[in-house]
């Protein structure tokens, strides 16, 4: 069998050959001219491409290249215009002007308009899982066709970042406004779009190609003529990948071995924290609503009896960091005074015999099944390690395993679970990313990353409210350090892990994604060098 190599990859691609890649056929593209083609490497499936209606990096990376947003944000999270080029936040902070490029276009040729931008956000406010993202939205008003008012009924501290990059994506209102419900919508999997980059082709599992855009409305970008993302089944044989030369981008690298194989590819590099917005939290997660796991002393005690440290140091290779809650370690609202349920087999003991779970004859004193993310190295050695660790404490673990990710995702969105490892992230402002999990009104069944521990404590709703009001930053740095002690006392999750996602770029990537967002980021600047 002939090995794939990159060129062959391009060269189909450009060829329009029907016999393709791993069986897939690639349509007709012009030879690259100006920046190339970049391949990108990934073992999320994207189910659709709309990110109005669904979170995770597997939709949203494609989406940020094929939608333009209104802003873009800058590597120190400073707001930058994108397809509004200027905009006027109230003396109130309840509204903000957007002044919208008058140039800018869909892919179909019809002018994106202040009606695309209303029809957008209140669909990301009605449908999204991030519900909190969107809130206080109450309309969006229209002075001309080119310029919108944001109108919210509180402060958001967080709205401009919320309409950044892969967060907001406009969306054309004459294709999606049709009256079919857009979580359905049959175009989510071929959209007309408002970005840089239009799609070509998307097989669901195998690959998303996505051409420039001739007409998107920054002159001169994007640099490059097509990207391609590839899906791996596993980690393994991307990095093989990689390896060979195949894919450009390969940025989920967290086992240690592959980070030092990857650095031996001739003239790439490696680099950590390769999206520091994302604030990627690795935790335990507890259906409250378990007879098993109602009582948090149960909780607690399972938190205590989990060596994090070991897992940190010895079984994740040093490459991740501690978490010690909520909110990731590099925003400015984290607090680490909060208790860190370092381990402690005796303290877990105590306080399930205070919970009446006494060993049995055979020293069992309780039975829990716990889940985990499929296709997720470090998960699974996490969700492995816990049958031991909790052997020692009287709670015999039964490792339950998924086929695929939707199978994992509907048992955990219809709490079907007990226990389960999973990955949320906090996506650069505690009330786009934190508060959803935490709500008791964002209990939502069904929807994956929503509270789906469904935990409610009436003060964590009343601290989140304030905190997603309050413009001062100290005052809303107060109001989160409460919110971590008492969420972290009450310990609805165990907090495990900080992943550190590192990014292998090949020597001939100029100007790779380099921003808050990573790949997740619109790729304009990004080229591909010839030779």
């Amino acid at each position: 069998m002939t090995r794939l190599t990159r060129r062959h990859l391009i060269q189909g691609a450009a060829l329009g050959a029907t016999a393709g890649i791993a069986g897939i056929p690639w349509p007709a593209a012009a030879q690259a001219a100006r920046g190339g083609v970049l391949v990108i490497g990934t073992t999320q499936r994207a189910r659709h491409l709309n990110a109005a209606v669904q979170s995770g990096i597997a939709t949203m990376s494609p989406a940020a290249q094929l939608f333009a947003s209104p802003l873009r944000m800058s590597a120190d999270f400073k707001p930058q215009p994108f397809l509004a080029e200027r905009w006027e936040l109230s003396p109130d902070n309840r509204s903000v002007r957007l002044h919208l490029r008058k140039d800018a276009v869909f892919h179909d040729g019809k002018p994106i308009t202040a009606e695309d931008v209303r029809f957008s956000l209140e669909t990301l406010r009605d449908n999204h899982p991030f519900k909190s993202m969107y809130a206080p939205l109450n309309a969006v008003t229209i002075d001309d066709p080119h310029t919108a008012v944001v109108r919210l009924s509180e402060p958001h501290p967080a709205l401009l970042l919320a309409m950044s990059t892969s967060l907001t994506p406009v969306l054309p209102r004459h294709i999606f406004g049709d009256g079919t419900d857009v979580k359905v919508h049959p175009r989510n999997t071929s959209p007309v779009g408002s970005g840089p980059f239009r799609l070509v082709e998307f097989k669901p599992g195998e690959v998303i190609v996505m051409d420039r855009f001739e007409r998107f409305f920054l002159k001169d970008q994007p640099k490059l003529d097509r990207i391609i993302i590839r899906e791996f089944k596993d980690p393994a044989s991307l990095l093989l990948a990689f390896e060979r030369g195949e894919v450009d981008i390969y940025s989920g690298l967290v086992d240690p071995r592959d980070i030092a194989r990857a650095r031996k590819v001739p003239n790439a590099t490696v680099t950590g924290s390769s999206a520091p917005a994302l604030g990627s939290l690795v935790w335990l997660a507890f259906n409250t609503r378990s007879p098993k796991l109602a009582d948090k002393r149960v909780r607690q005690a399972i938190h205590y009896a989990l060596d994090k440290k070991a897992i940190v140091e010895t079984m994740l290779g040093g490459v991740p960091r501690r978490s010690t809650g909520p909110i990731a370690s590099g925003s400015p609202f984290y607090t680490p005074k909060v208790e860190h349920y370092d381990l402690d087999l005796a303290k877990a003991a105590q306080l399930l015999d205070a919970a009446g779970l006494k060993p049995g004859a055979n020293g069992v004193r309780l039975t829990v099944d716990v889940d985990s993310v499929p296709g997720v190295p470090d998960m699974k050695v996490i969700q492995e390690y816990m049958k031991p660790a909790l052997a020692k404490v009287g709670i015999e673990v039964t490792v339950r395993t998924s086929p695929d990710f939707p199978t994992w995702a509907r048992r955990v969105s219809t709490m079907q679970f007990e226990m389960t490892i999973d990955s949320v992230w906090n996506w650069g402002d505690p009330v786009i990313g934190v508060h959803r999990t935490w709500l008791s009104s964002n209990i939502r069944p069904g929807v994956i990353w929503s509270n789906t521990q469904s935990y409610a404590n009436p003060k964590v709703d009343e601290l989140l409210a304030a905190a997603g009001r309050e413009m001062d930053a100290k005052k809303r740095r107060a109001l989160y350090e409460t919110f971590q002690r008492i969420v972290v006392d009450d310990c609805p999750v165990a907090f495990l892990i900080e992943a550190n996602y590192h990014q292998g770029v090949q020597g001939r990537v100029k100007s790779p994604p380099a921003g808050i967002w990573g790949v997740n980021d619109a790729l304009v600047d990004t080229w591909i060098a010839r030779g």
